[in-house]
């Protein structure tokens, strides 16, 4: 289940760095069409199962498995730096990604990704919402900052 899911992490640092309302958009686009597989894969996984709080659960901890195996350490830590990038990018494009499925089990599945990723990380106790809504922050750059 999700194999690989880790690289969708991979192009990171370019889809963050000058982070605009017209790169947001077409990093947005350019993600779903890497990475909409893994995201096809939870909202079928889900909409399957017979305890979708569970399946969720299981999601949850397959995708905080596989960032804490690829960006931790020698210590077996996430450096702090790349913690803030990882939360950021998990609010910026796949929480959004995740809740634009045509889904009902979307906000279960963004839920209890976001509750164990705040258990689990260091200071990573974060919020998520749409696509929509972060779009319609930008002005000519987020929150007009940047």
């Amino acid at each position: 289940m999700l194999d690989g899911i880790e690289t969708i992490f991979d192009n990171k640092e370019k889809m963050m760095s000058h982070l605009k309302k017209k790169n947001y958009e077409a990093n947005t686009e350019v993600f779903l069409q890497n990475n909409g597989h893994f995201f096809d894969e939870m909202k079928t996984y889900v909409e399957q199962a017979a305890d979708k709080e569970e399946a969720a659960n299981e999601l949850a901890e397959t995708l905080v498995s596989a960032v804490e195996k690829s960006f931790s350490n020698k210590k077996g830590k996430i450096p702090a730096n790349v913690q803030v990038d990882l939360n950021f990018f998990m609010i910026y494009y796949v929480f959004p990604t995740i809740l634009k499925m045509e889904s009902v089990d979307a906000k279960t599945i963004a839920d209890k990704i976001c509750e164990l990723w705040g258990s689990r990380f260091k200071d990573s106790k974060i919020q998520y919402t749409d696509y929509d809504t972060l779009y319609g922050s930008f002005r000519n750059k987020i929150f007009g900052i940047f």
